[in-house]
């Protein structure tokens, strides 16, 4: 068993998150191999009385995978993967990417949902719901959970599966990490690939209006296999961006098409008729698609969501004043279209409250300095006040930070969130995972 302390010389990065935000300092990490090595750093912690956290990719914003003074249990060394092409399946270990994940998958032509960035860990995502650019034609990643292998608070190891803790199975569809250390994740998969019709497509930002209102009147008429977000952003000096576009607010759309290149080529055109400065769309491998829009680490990072029911053209206007204002240049606002297999048949199965919600703001306030990322946390504080009156009131918990108790709630409703208490309850009664948006064990009466 390793233990990482301070003075390792493994131990600053080992500790380090992609938020530059947080910067916190356990008393050990513990990097576990296997469940065995994973009893045995509980079992430390319990001993010694210390906190404890749980880290796998280190992508949460609020930087939940870390602790001051305590114990945290890196899983990252699990880094196993197998697949079964003829069952369509694949089993892996909690310390994958999602970036990981796809290039095992798509060896044959197969995947689930992944994260925007491919850097994110497969476990936080997969245990928060799992939302990316597939969701609509494929649901969440958590919607394609055959099993998960985990160790509890008390270093029991237990599988759960629809057959198997079937309550305990329910709850880590979007519960989070509240209730033990995820280890092994197994998924059905679809197929996919290894070529898709994707890529991003360029305005100015002064077409921002033209171009999303037609955005969302395209997205709303779209079949469930195309996925297109939009996003505001300022352009980088690429090769790619016209010189008379860098360092401007500009509009773009990330495509892409769950099937058939040919058909998500087809169904592009209504995109590239709003007239693209720049035009990336193509056929690619999924995999490289996945990884070409991940954002850098390194940056002080702020983000939020909110639910919304429909975009009307005052909301639309609140978001484009929004993003006319960035703070610096690395910072987005990001719009997601939802529907399709996201509210579908699956939706019902899942804690996860307000799945029929049709679009996500998701506001990305990051900065370069400390001073840059408190101005990108006030930019994202003052867009969530801006755009409240055309929200649900909903929540997707993986896009936020801390944001307290009634957010968390939100993000499930108070039925569910009672039903999840319950399973805390009886798998971490005394909350020693609370490192996490946190679901408090119910009181037994």
């Amino acid at each position: 068993m390793k233990w990482v302390r301070p003075g390792h010389p493994e131990y600053d990065e080992t500790r380090r998150l992609f938020n530059a935000m947080i910067d916190r300092h356990p008393a050990v990490i513990a990097p576990c191999a296997d469940s065995a090595e994973v009893v045995e750093a509980l079992a430390y912690a319990r001993t010694h009385g210390f906190d404890v956290a749980v880290r796998a990719g280190g992508h949460s914003v609020a930087g939940m995978s870390m602790n001051d003074g305590g114990l945290v249990v890196d899983v990252r060394p699990m880094k196993s993967a197998r697949v079964d092409p003829e069952a369509r399946t694949a089993t892996v270990g909690a310390g994958l990417t999602c970036g990981e994940f796809d290039r095992a998958t798509q060896e044959y032509g197969l995947a689930i949902t992944g994260g925007r960035v491919s850097t994110t860990g497969l476990a936080g995502f997969t245990l928060g719901g799992g939302s990316g650019w597939l969701e609509r034609a494929f649901g969440f990643a958590c919607d394609d959970l055959v099993s998960v292998d985990l160790v509890t608070a008390a270093g029991e190891q237990v599988t759960a599966s629809a057959q198997e803790n079937p309550e305990l199975f329910w709850a880590l569809h979007g519960g989070g990490g509240n209730f033990g250390v995820a280890t092994s994740f197994t998924f059905g998969l679809h197929q996919l690939g290894p070529k898709v019709h994707a890529g991003l497509l360029m305005w100015p930002g002064d077409a921002a209006a033209e171009v999303s209102r037609g955005y969302r009147e395209l997205a709303l008429a779209a079949p469930n296999e195309e996925s297109a977000t939009l996003i505001y952003a300022i352009a980088p000096a690429e090769p790619f961006v016209p010189a008379n576009l860098v360092g401007k607010m500009v509009v773009c759309v990330v495509y892409v098409f769950a099937g058939d290149a040919a058909e998500g080529k087809e169904h592009a055109k209504a995109y590239r008729e709003l007239g693209p400065a720049v035009d990336l769309v193509e056929d690619t491998d999924y995999a490289d698609f996945q990884c070409s829009l991940d954002d850098p680490p390194g940056k002080y990072n702020y983000w939020s969501a909110d639910y919304h029911d429909a975009l009307s053209d005052d909301a639309l206007d609140i978001i484009i004043d929004s993003a006319r204002n960035l703070p610096g240049p690395s910072s987005q606002q990001l719009i997601a279209h939802w529907g399709g297999a996201v509210s579908g048949p699956g939706a019902g199965a899942t804690p996860l409250l307000n799945r029929n919600a049709s679009w996500v703001s998701h506001p990305f306030g990051l900065g370069d300095t400390p001073q840059g990322g408190q101005e990108a946390k006030a930019w994202v504080k003052r867009f969530r006040q801006d755009i409240a009156p055309y929200a649900t009131g909903g929540v997707w918990l993986n896009f936020i930070g801390n944001e307290g108790q009634d957010r968390v709630r939100a993000a499930f409703g108070e039925d569910n969130y009672a039903r999840l208490a319950n399973v805390k309850r009886e798998f971490d009664p005394r909350n020693v995972f609370h490192g996490n948006q946190n679901i408090r064990p119910s009181v037994a009466v």
